[in-house]
């Protein structure tokens, strides 16, 4: 079953053809890369996956609903109840500590649960670290809070943006660890990178050049 499809999706920012024609189906429990030089369309892809942006032409469905159609106030519930983010720039809020930043995320989806909150950062690693501020903790530990604060509604979709971007070879392995783990229990993940060693361990690699797909790569590189 397809979680995601994107059927003829095109992109312009006036003159700017930032995606053209994509067709792209995502199954339920695939981790997907999709990599591409500044300025193919990733981010832009990103941006319509995560109900951000809206296509200007073309169908885009995920969960079976057409969220191409939808308002921007029924894109943000969408996003909230289904997708969970995680970014280059982890975008934690400074004057919270990393609990209460995981928190955050589930006072917008239904009630804050400081247990619950605990065992995400547990589960990457950070249970220790739960009372420090961002600024007491390094960027692997930020990014790995950002991590527990998308896992912590239970998100169909985890839909990562240069998630290794701003870490050092031994924190990058440790969130790519998390997306393998991750990924043997079932969850669905999009990687937006430019980093082929990030892309590796995906089961299929889109390749995009200027808004357009060039190469769909398995791991058996066909």
């Amino acid at each position: 079953m397809d979680l995601l499809e994107m059927k003829d999706i095109s992109k312009a920012y006036g003159s700017l053809n930032a995606l053209q024609h994509i067709d792209l189906s995502v199954p339920q429990g695939e981790w997907l890369a999709i990599m591409g030089p500044s300025g193919s369309g990733k981010t832009t892809m990103m941006n319509i996956i995560g109900c951000m942006d809206k296509p200007s032409s073309g169908s885009v469905f995920l969960d079976g609903v057409n969220i191409s159609r939808e308002s921007a106030g029924n894109l943000t519930t969408i996003r909230r109840d289904k997708i969970g983010l995680i970014f280059q720039q982890f975008h934690l809020v400074n004057y919270l500590t990393a609990l209460e930043n995981v928190m955050v995320a589930q006072y917008y989806h239904s009630m804050p649960d400081e247990k619950e909150a605990l065992a995400a950062l547990e589960r990457v690693g950070l249970a220790s670290r739960a009372k420090h501020l961002p600024s007491q903790l390094s960027g692997g530990e930020q990014q790995r809070v950002c991590i527990a604060r998308a896992l912590i509604n239970y998100p169909m979709l985890i839909l990562a943006d240069e998630p290794t971007g701003n870490l050092d070879e031994a924190n990058e392995q440790i969130v790519i660890d998390i997306f393998k783990q991750l990924h043997a229990e079932g969850s669905t993940i999009i990687v937006v990178t430019h980093d082929p060693e990030v892309a590796e361990d995906a089961e299929r690699t889109v390749v995009l050049e200027h808004g357009r797909i060039v190469r769909i790569k398995d791991k058996k590189g066909i």
